[in-house]
């Protein structure tokens, strides 16, 4: 069986709903972005139990079907992005399809309709907020981050960095005084900005 997990983006996360999981005596298999995998279905007391401390750290348990679904698209790109040590090398929509094992299509239509935003649109966002933490770090020059993040050419991320943050890369870097958005906050900035 499978518990999804609303925010649950970072490994931060993972750390949460395991212990919480084991407080409350939930065995679990695995646990990755977004879901968990469990043995057997929690009783009524323990998922409510775990429903109430969940939310007090941002997370949300997930029923609906297209919720999961768009959960699971943002986690797939999030795991891409930020943890994946080489990005794919095949178009993002054919990774999206072979991870979540559904046809690009039928997700982009869910996914659009349910946040208001495309895929791709969602991609960059996470590609340029991914950009900036790698600049913050000061380990690596735009060339390396351009790599890294599979842009075909520092330009391109350049181009890209301007539209989203309106600065440039460089200018970002001089400053770096600009406030990074919170991984689960990424969507909403981007409905704003639509």
């Amino acid at each position: 069986m499978k518990l999804y997990i609303r925010n649950m983006v970072s490994t931060s996360c993972k750390m949460i709903v395991k212990n919480e999981l084991e407080k409350i005596g939930i065995p679990y298999e695995r646990i990755y972005l977004g879901e968990v995998n469990i043995p057997d279905a929690p009783n009524k007391d323990q998922y409510r139990q775990l429903k109430i401390v969940l939310s007090a750290y941002g997370l949300e348990l997930m029923v609906n079907k297209k919720d999961i679904l768009v959960e699971r698209i943002k986690n797939t790109v999030i795991d891409m992005v930020r943890y994946v040590e080489e990005h794919p090398k095949i178009k993002n929509s054919n990774y999206l399809s072979e991870k979540i094992a559904l046809d690009y299509t039928y997700m982009a239509n869910i996914f659009s309709k349910e946040t208001g935003t495309t895929i791709e649109h969602y991609i960059i966002y996470q590609k340029i907020e991914r950009a900036k933490e790698l600049i913050l770090y000061r380990e690596l020059n735009l060339t390396e981050i351009s790599y890294l993040l599979n842009y075909s050419s520092v330009a391109h991320l350049s181009r890209q960095f301007k539209q989203i943050t309106g600065s440039t890369a460089s200018f970002f870097k001089q400053t770096s005084c600009e406030s990074r958005i919170a991984l689960e906050n990424v969507l909403s900035m981007l409905q704003k900005n639509h």
